[in-house]
């Protein structure tokens, strides 16, 4: 149940969740937390007054359009609200989670109202640290969001079992681990002790022993609350609002506020969503499985890739020895090339490995969270987040989508050696074909305000406007492809990927100019650009871990993109000729890295030699 726990801590806190309450984003926050993060916004610029002058826009919608403006233009770590004309500038810190997140702005004029609404200031705003959705609260102020009992109960029982063994309550001296509790009389044993002072026998015959872990949770686990509603606190849920999805009270459907809406009673809704959440688990339980044998699969990988590199030495050096001594220098370059294909094949197949792990063990996480959830006794406090776990798990599910679980690299070694040239000629002698290429981005030709790392494989951007990068090594000839992961994607930005020349404008989103060649997508479609036209736009977007294929083949002079190895639209560009060379742009809410020395995909190479 370990691999459970971040799904049981707050992004703001990194601990445990304490009186978690759910915001209408669906994700969760500690009551005092989210207390920590409200901003106040100014009378004239509440949603409130925008409604009272005609304006209808809602309070997510309002804030959602200046949610860029939360994010200062240089990286100095301060942020503001750039719609409020006379907001603070607020301070930016980051939570143990890593999340980006506000701390309050400072402290309203005393005020006259009663303690329970000066606790939270008139028109504050509450922006989600996971999301990034922004809302005003009413007069209610934290109270108008439900608590999650489910989420309490779960931690709970986590934290339970977790504990130390509990020890006998009856030993003299050094007590001994408990093996026993007996219920009626409140009291842990060990088995010394309850022989001698619970014997199984006259009275105490009938009292009922149970293992130390359930005695600690039938003793220490206080009953349930009971969830009340938001709307009228002295209320009990009652019935289930079937267009709202949320539980409701009684005095609800008698104001009228749901009077018009379908509902439905609460139990029934509770049996159905535990149903649904029940199937909707077995089928991601099946690409857990799949992603345990994949790992497997990788791993043998490695030990094949290590085998077939010392096998592929031993015979290239025999080749070498049995060759004049001329030879003997070209052999030591053969070997450094056959050693370079060996250590990328390493890197690719553990690279992916890790990112397996990380995604089977975020996926195992949830499940235990989901069948924790399920558990759950409170119709109420279930149905509060129930429709929110259903679609996480059938995201992650869809995450576990075709190609994920597919080797990004063979165990082959696509290198063959011919020594049939005569001895005059050694000193050309090459590997026949290479199929792949290895090259990183070009720190010396990318606008100073992009980012690398790791080797530069990997690169961001320190400024929110769009910079270019390009790739070291340029193609003229050949069918070559190359791939990129998404690292970071936060606030749906719209990089860009392709090709470009040389001298194309590294200030602007690449294919702004006639010196580019791109596809830019954002988390819901895509689009083709070259000299500022825009054509085929494609549903079909990206999120963090997204994989971005790049097709240039310039055998048949064509451009062609893929999204996690399915074909983006189609072919985007022809009539392809000249230098090109890999080329993406950014912004600082982006991060990619570069993988290269990649075949091009079998599908394709079907598809080219049937044409």
């Amino acid at each position: 149940m370990e691999e459970m726990e971040e799904e049981l801590k707050c992004p703001v806190c990194g601990s445990f969740y304490r009186e978690p309450i759910i915001l209408p984003c669906s994700h969760n926050l500690c009551q005092a937390c989210a207390r920590n993060i409200l901003v106040q916004t100014p009378e004239s610029e509440s949603p409130q007054s925008r409604r009272a002058s005609g304006s209808g826009v809602s309070d997510y919608d309002y804030l959602d359009l200046d949610k860029m403006s939360l994010y200062s233009e240089a990286d100095s770590g301060y942020g503001s609200y750039g719609g409020f004309a006379s907001a603070p500038t607020t301070p930016c810190q980051k939570s143990p989670n890593g999340v980006r997140v506000f701390p309050p702005a400072m402290p309203p004029p005393p005020t006259h109202l009663s303690p329970a609404l000066a606790s939270v200031p008139r028109n504050s705003c509450i922006t989600c640290p996971q999301c990034h959705r922004s809302l005003i609260l009413d007069d209610r102020g934290l109270r108008g969001f439900p608590k999650n009992r489910v989420l309490e109960g779960v931690i709970d029982r986590y934290q339970q079992s977790k504990a130390a063994a509990l020890k006998c309550q009856l030993c003299e001296k050094a007590p001994k681990e408990a093996t026993v509790m007996c219920e009626q009389c409140d009291v842990f044993y060990c088995d010394p002790c309850r022989l001698r002072c619970h014997p199984p026998r006259g009275p105490l015959a009938k009292h009922r022993l149970v293992p130390p872990a359930q005695g600690r949770v039938s003793r220490r686990l206080s009953p349930r609350k009971v969830s009340t509603c938001t709307d009228h606190e002295l209320e009990n849920h009652s019935m289930y609002c079937v267009q709202c999805k949320m539980p409701v009270c009684y005095q609800c459907l008698e104001e009228g506020k749901h009077s018009s809406h379908e509902v439905k009673a609460l139990g029934a809704m509770w049996k159905l969503h535990k149903s649904q959440l029940s199937q909707a688990l077995n089928g991601l339980s099946d690409r857990a499985k799949e992603a345990k044998e994949f790992l497997v699969q990788l791993r043998n990988m490695v030990q094949q890739i290590q085998e077939n590199s010392v096998e592929f030495e031993a015979c290239l050096v025999a080749q070498c020895d049995a060759l004049i001594d001329a030879l003997n220098r070209r052999k030591a370059q053969l070997l450094a090339r056959v050693n370079k294909e060996h250590e990328h094949k390493l890197k690719v197949v553990r690279d992916q490995i890790s990112h397996c792990t990380v995604k089977l063990r975020q996926t195992t996480g949830l499940m235990e969270y989901c069948l924790e959830v399920i558990k759950e006794n409170d119709p109420s406090g279930f149905l509060q987040i129930s429709d929110a776990l259903i679609r996480r798990v059938h995201l992650t599910e869809d995450q576990w989508g075709k190609g994920t679980l597919t080797p990004r690299m063979t165990t082959d070694f696509d290198l063959s050696l011919d020594n049939s040239p005569l001895l005059q000629s050694i000193h050309q002698l090459d590997f026949v074909q290479v199929k792949v290429a290895w090259f990183a981005f070009d720190p010396g030709s990318a606008h100073s305000d992009i980012i690398f790392s790791n080797d530069n494989l990997t690169v961001t951007c320190s400024s929110y406007d769009d910079r270019v990068v390009l790739g070291k090594t340029g193609f003229s000839k050949g069918v070559h492809y190359w791939e990129l992961t998404i690292d970071r994607y936060d606030n749906h930005p719209d990089p860009a990927f392709g090709v470009a020349r040389m001298d194309v404008m590294k200030d602007v989103m690449l294919g702004k100019d006639d010196k580019a060649w791109a596809m830019y997508v954002d988390n819901n479609r895509s689009w083709f650009m070259h000299n500022n036209s825009h054509t085929n736009r494609t549903e079909g977007g990206i999120t963090k871990g997204a994989t971005i294929g790049v097709l240039l083949d310039l055998n048949r002079k064509t451009l062609t993109f893929f999204i996690n190895d399915e074909q983006q639209g189609p072919i985007a560009f022809e009539n392809m000729e000249g230098l090109f060379f890999p080329a993406v742009s950014l912004n600082r809410n982006v991060q990619v890295t570069l993988h290269t020395g990649l075949p091009v995909p079998d599908f394709y190479s079907s598809r080219a030699s049937i044409a």
